[in-house]
């Protein structure tokens, strides 16, 4: 998935973290609220201004980051 086009960062926008499509809405939101439980259908009913796309956005973008991480080794 390519989510450069939905995950936009603004240095003045919720301290320049990670967001969606502009928005108020962090990636770490979404990812928490996937964590808590909540499946995509929920998150979408509560904040209707989020598409589906957004949700797997976030989890591309965070699988992304996940795999720059580097491993300290000793």
């Amino acid at each position: 998935m390519n989510y450069q086009n939905v995950i936009t960062i603004e240095p003045g926008k919720r301290g320049g973290r990670p967001c969606v499509r502009g928005m108020r809405i962090a990636v770490a939101d979404v990812l928490g609220w996937l964590a808590a439980g909540l499946t995509p259908e929920q998150i979408l009913g509560d904040y209707p201004e989020l598409t589906d796309n957004d949700i797997r956005a976030c989890l591309a973008y965070a699988a992304d980051r996940e795999r720059r991480l580097v491993t300290a080794t000793t």
